[in-house]
């Protein structure tokens, strides 16, 4: 029992002795961390295609933070499930990813002790070409495309052949801007719409301004023959006249599919459409120009005819209007106006209908009126014509540019004067105050708000050729 006790008392005392013996091994020095100044959480702005240079200002107590440091930087890709991946300090690379806002993270290693610190923030990707104008021109025969920056006097001219290495098609008809899905009003692609036969126009990715593809990839399945009409989006999505007919791009997969906004085959029936047609809510209005008739389809597209109701003074009959030659009309539910070419020589005459067609079961034109338009003697074959939300109208004649109202058939010329240059492009805004129209060489923008006569308020020089079409980002 003695023996006992001393054995317990001897592993007592070397217990103690070798917790005071190991108070020793934690007398240490931490090492230093890097201290970077406002960076965590922070955002980065980029411009796609332009210098992104990301320098944080990092300290690191008693040791050069440039040399004993290690610099790794990740960006999200999550639309295609991958990180963009970088070494080295600073970061600075070109921006080439799609424009949006990411997550990234920096990475840094001690090389001292192998140490990792993280610092997560993230970047706003931007793109030059999200505000300014895109115009479509043509210069000695060759297509032009060409961005004016916001301060309206930076041009990047000739843009598309400089950035993709080849000339537009020939023939330039129409700038389309394709939206988001169900964001009117956006622009995802800018579809330049061409009519050379042989080349298919293109598509272009609308903040690179790189091409995304050609426009019979747009089809599942591309007609032999791509001849253009024109093109909208009143709704949202795509509808378009293509070989005369009628072309509704598909929604009904989701908006991220490849497969959405694609054309399928063209809307079936025996017609022939005209380029001024309009989508609304409930049909579709244009004007058949071998029937000389206005036809309509259904809300979904189906092809209806001339299966409406004539009603009104019986100023004309709507299933033939005796002519095909139509110069211009922008339909609309209610109130609508179209101008035709006579047959006999006798100069333009004007129709005034109402189209009421929203009640499937009671689908009817009421005629109002047909007269020789005033301004007969001033249209060419390439007048320009717009329509503003209250049924004024303005169209251009050589180096002039006309005001007409239907309701008292005032006409007069606008107070802009080009300097004898012909007028080839003309874009009235959608508050149909401001008018934009196009010149050799220059895009020229006109005051048309109330008690205004078409002053001019702003000229833009430098534009490669005469202009044809514009879209305006703001």
């Amino acid at each position: 029992m003695k023996f006992k006790s001393i054995f317990i008392y001897m592993l007592l005392i070397l217990s103690v002795y070798s917790c005071k013996k190991d108070l020793g091994n934690y007398k240490y020095n931490a090492p230093s961390e890097p201290v970077l100044d406002n960076f965590e959480g922070s955002t980065v702005n980029a411009l796609v295609g332009d210098t992104l240079t990301i320098r944080p200002y990092v300290a690191l107590e008693g040791a050069d933070p440039y040399k004993d440091l290690s610099f790794h930087w990740d960006i999200l890709v999550d639309e295609e499930a991958r990180e963009a991946s970088y070494d080295g300090y600073p970061l600075k690379i070109v921006y080439n990813l799609a424009p949006k806002l990411r997550t990234a993270k920096l990475t840094i290693t001690d090389n001292r002790n192998s140490i990792k610190y993280f610092y997560n923030f993230k970047i706003q990707g931007g793109t030059q070409f999200s505000t300014g104008k895109t115009v479509l021109s043509i210069q000695n025969g060759i297509t032009k495309l060409s961005f004016i920056k916001p301060d309206n006097k930076t041009i990047l001219s000739d843009l598309y052949a400089t950035l993709n290495g080849e000339n537009l098609p020939n023939n330039p008809l129409q700038l389309f801007a394709k939206p988001l899905a169900y964001q009117p009003n956006t622009v995802e692609d800018y579809w330049v719409i061409c009519d050379e036969p042989g080349k298919n126009s293109v598509i272009i990715d609308g903040s690179t301004m790189l091409r995304k593809k050609y426009f019979n990839e747009q089809f599942f399945s591309p007609p032999a023959v791509i001849v253009p009409g024109s093109f909208e989006a009143s709704m949202g999505t795509p509808t378009a006249v293509i070989n005369g007919k009628l072309y509704i791009s598909i929604t009904s997969t989701a908006p991220f599919a490849p497969d959405f906004g694609k054309f399928s085959n063209f809307q079936s029936g025996t017609y022939t459409l005209s380029k001024f047609f309009t989508r609304a809510p409930a049909f579709y209005f244009g004007f058949d120009p071998v029937a000389q008739a206005f036809i309509s389809f259904d809300g979904g597209g189906n092809y209806m005819g001339s299966d409406y109701t004539v009603t009104g003074k019986n100023a004309f009959d709507p299933k033939n209007i005796g002519t095909s030659d139509i110069v211009y009309m922008q339909a609309i539910p209610g109130i609508s106006y179209a101008f035709f070419r006579a047959t006999d020589g006798g100069g333009i005459f004007e129709l005034s209908f109402n189209v009421n067609m929203m009640d499937y079961n009671q689908r009817k034109i009421e005629t109002i009126y047909k007269r020789v338009f005033k301004g007969s003697s001033l249209v060419m074959a390439d007048t320009k014509w717009q329509r503003s939300a209250v049924d004024i109208f303005y169209f251009t004649s050589n180096d002039k540019i006309y005001r007409y109202n239907p309701v008292n058939e005032d006409l007069r010329v606008l107070d802009a004067n080009f300097g004898g240059k012909k007028v080839t492009m003309l874009q009235l805004s959608q508050d149909g105050n401001t008018l934009t129209a196009g010149v050799d060489g220059s895009v020229i923008t006109l005051d048309v708000s109330v008690g205004k006569n078409g002053v001019i308020t702003n000229t833009i020089n430098g534009i490669p050729g005469a202009p044809v079409d514009i879209i305006i980002r703001k």
